[in-house]
């Protein structure tokens, strides 16, 4: 006899761990497929005030807490040589009555935090095997592994990434494209403090991104051309302290960078469907976009709550068909504006063609001046369809 459960996720990443312990809170009896990574993440993530309300009801955030930092002002600054340049652009938490936009946390205590929770979470069954296979009818999916175990479910989550395995095997295509850009991620000290304050630089190789960790340290997202990379990580620690220190204008002072920085090509992708049958795809599993505006995982744990609540009114798991028919139409336009947002900032900041040039630097002035169209920015970038109600508002211990 297999083993038979309510939901199945299929991916062991932030996304995936946070859709098992949010479908466990339910009642719901759950699968997780979830390999162990393949390497240590040094990336950092903006959670939201979303977002951390939600980590909030799984009883997580409080111990990542300490490891956080509030971003109470994002700041754009232009940093190209262009003939339009746009003036510096500040966006301020209390504009839109929040305490704080959100919280920057780096990936690796998150992660473990999550696990540690799903680990003593009695409704979650862990398999640490890879999924190999899976199939879907009118009853359930039979999902196979690569270590020869195979468990049914009544439903299934995709949240194994990019390169999702239950996403081909059911069969739902993406439309996927490159950037000729590769992100360099790391952390470093700083002689003067951060003020809460994120500060994206524009250039023409993409965005240059400081974002406040506890104390004078920030982690760094840093676009350049892929054939630079190797430059870069050819630096000594000191060459490397200095460019970004350059790169900063000097704005927090002297540079010590803490880690070997990681480099990530950019790229993006978006599904033709977010769910079929009796699966649906969350995080990176449907949608993937360069690390601009803080969208990414913010995006996916809004995919995860919109599965979960579509289940649940549709009846729970035995009815997962009719939840992916609900959750694939309340989940289109969020996605494809954000997909297409972030990607027509990034080809902006990449382009040389002047009419294109000029409208970049001419709507962030319009942010700039204008502060009605300001604020619904910060609402609209916060989250879709703002609806006004009382942000959540963690104290801060770091």
């Amino acid at each position: 006899m297999q083993a038979r459960y309510d939901i199945a996720v299929v991916g062991g990443g932030l996304a995936g761990t946070v859709a098992a312990l949010l479908a466990a809170a339910q009642g719901w009896k759950v699968a997780f497929i979830a390999p162990p990574p393949p390497r240590q993440d040094g990336r950092t993530t903006a959670l939201l005030s979303e977002s951390v309300d939600l980590l909030t009801r799984l009883g997580v955030w409080d111990d990542v807490l300490p490891s956080s930092a509030p971003l109470r002002t994002m700041r754009i600054l232009d940093g190209t040589s262009r003939l339009f340049r746009a003036p510096p652009v500040q966006f301020h938490s209390s504009e839109i009555d929040l305490d704080a936009f959100g919280y920057n946390i780096p990936n690796q205590p998150l992660f473990d935090a999550l696990h540690h929770k799903a680990a003593e979470t009695s409704g979650i069954v862990r398999f640490e095997a890879a999924l190999s296979g899976a199939k879907q009818d009118q009853e359930g999916i039979a999902l196979q592994m690569d270590d020869g175990s195979s468990i049914n479910a009544l439903a299934g989550i995709a949240a194994d990434g990019r390169n999702s395995a239950l996403r081909e095997a059911v069969g739902i295509k993406v439309k996927s494209w490159t950037y000729p850009q590769s992100a360099l991620v790391m952390n470093f000290s700083h002689q003067l403090g951060h003020g809460d304050v994120s500060t994206e630089f524009h250039t023409e190789e993409g965005p240059f991104t400081q974002v406040p960790l506890p104390g004078n340290r920030s982690s760094l997202v840093w676009a350049v051309k892929p054939g630079a990379v190797d430059a870069i990580l050819g630096l000594s620690r000191n060459q490397l302290n200095i460019e970004i220190e350059r790169r900063m204008r000097s704005i927090l002072g002297k540079i010590e960078v803490e880690n070997d920085p990681q480099a990530w090509p950019l790229s993006s992708l978006i599904a033709d469907h977010f769910g079929i049958g009796r699966t649906m795809l969350v995080g990176e599993a449907g949608h993937a976009f360069p690390p601009i505006g803080a969208q990414g995982l913010n995006l996916g744990l809004r995919d995860i709550i919109q599965a979960v609540d579509s289940v649940k009114d549709a009846g729970g798991p035995e009815h997962a068909a009719k939840a992916v028919s609900r959750y694939n139409r309340k989940r289109r336009l969020d996605i494809t504006s954000r997909t297409a947002g972030v990607d027509l900032l990034n080809r902006a900041l990449l382009s040389d063609f002047l009419p294109m040039q000029a409208l970049r630097a001419g709507g962030l002035a319009a942010l700039s001046a204008l502060p009605p169209l300001r604020t619904l920015a910060m609402r609209e970038g916060m989250t879709p369809g703002w609806r006004g109600r009382n942000p959540f508002r963690p104290a801060h211990n770091g």
